[in-house]
């Protein structure tokens, strides 16, 4: 079933939590919600699931006004942060729950049960009572108990957020494989970049009770709206560097350690602007003195970080860039060296605002190539 949001606000008191916000869902899509702490994620889960109302606007669930309707007559199927499991109830029995609602038989309730109970790895904590888990295990349970019933709709909120390490990294390729096979239309809270990254068909990015972008995981990730949402996404974070476009006969570029760092056509519009160029530290990459686009800066710092190795680096004029590059390639670890930036995914922000100053595609070279 389709889920859409139409102009949502809701206030507590003299706090907006959310204002004006409107979403659209897709049957079988997944939605990742996306933002810090306080930004209203989970007063908007709790609106979908009518636990509340809306102060205006109103959720359409398969083209129907829901208003009004009572969280059990939605097809919703939950898993909140507060665990909210049957305390009297061990955790076998808060996941058949929905299954024994359905009046399904012992044999498929057994079955279902046993099913997410080996992937979300509770086997051993079945017969224990909520009391009795840790919070990682109530946080699975209540995930298990959500998935069992199948339901239409999904409302998941950071529900790996207790789990240890190793285990969020196994969830993150199998709960999208099983969220697919159930067909379900998923709304997914987290505040976990690489998890919204790996759940998202797309996401929505939210702060201060305004959705700031929708788009693809790879949109987000390129042509953030903003430095704020280009700061969220990437480990490690991105470069920012102040620079004023100019443009000559050979193209249009910006000035980084006094040397020329041609951008995209598209940028054209830009020139003469004062702006902030974003560049990915994987886009910094250790080349020979000789290199044509070579641009010297001095390593300051090295970290290796298992799959890569990041440097610090300092410009001629002391402005800090970072380097990424895989585990074992070859880069020095500190002193004089020499970069070049792959501009193909350079981004231009409005210094002023910090809004996504967009690339003009009818001036812009293909895809991948650099002017």
């Amino acid at each position: 079933m389709s889920l859409e949001l139409h102009d949502i606000s809701k206030s507590f008191k003299d706090d907006k939590v959310l204002d004006g916000v409107s979403l659209s869902v897709p049957e079988g899509k997944t939605l990742v919600l996306f933002g810090p702490s306080g930004a209203g994620k989970t007063v908007l889960l709790r609106l979908i699931a009518g636990v509340i109302e809306p102060d205006t606007g109103h959720v359409e669930i398969a083209g129907r006004n829901v208003d009004g309707v009572e969280p059990e007559d939605r097809n919703i199927g939950m898993a909140f942060q507060n665990f909210a499991l049957f305390p009297h109830m061990d955790a076998h029995a808060n996941i058949a729950s929905p299954l024994t609602a359905q009046k399904q038989g012992k044999s498929a309730i057994e079955a279902g049960v046993q099913s997410l109970a080996r992937l979300l790895k509770i086997e051993h904590v079945l017969g224990h009572k909520p009391k009795e888990l840790s919070n990682g295990q109530k946080q699975r349970t209540a995930l298990a108990r959500a998935l069992a019933g199948k339901p239409k709709v999904l409302l998941l909120d950071d529900p790996l957020r207790n789990v240890d390490a190793k285990l969020r990294f196994e969830m993150r390729l199998e709960l999208p494989r099983l969220l697919s096979d159930q067909n379900a239309t998923v709304v997914y809270v987290t505040q976990d970049y690489k998890e919204a990254m790996a759940f998202g068909d797309e996401i929505a990015v939210i702060n201060g009770g305004v959705i700031q972008q929708i788009g693809t995981p790879e949109q987000i990730y390129l042509s953030p709206a903003n430095v704020e949402i280009a700061r969220l996404f990437g480990d490690p974070v991105i470069n920012f560097l102040d620079v004023t476009p100019q443009e000559d006969r050979d193209g249009v570029f910006a000035m980084i350690s006094d040397k020329r760092v041609n951008l995209d056509a598209g940028h054209k519009h830009a020139v003469g602007q004062d702006c902030v160029l974003g560049i990915r530290p994987e886009s910094v990459l250790f080349v020979a003195e000789d290199h044509i686009r070579a641009v010297p800066v001095t390593v300051e710092a090295e970290t290796p970080l298992n799959e890569k190795t990041v440097n610090l680096c300092l410009t001629a004029r002391g402005r800090e860039i970072m380097a990424s590059r895989p585990s074992g390639t070859p880069g020095p670890a500190t002193g004089p060296a020499f970069v070049t930036i792959d501009a193909s995914h350079a981004v231009l922000f409005d210094k002023k605002s910090g809004a996504l100053i967009p690339q003009d595609e009818s001036a812009a070279l293909p895809k991948g190539e650099v002017a």
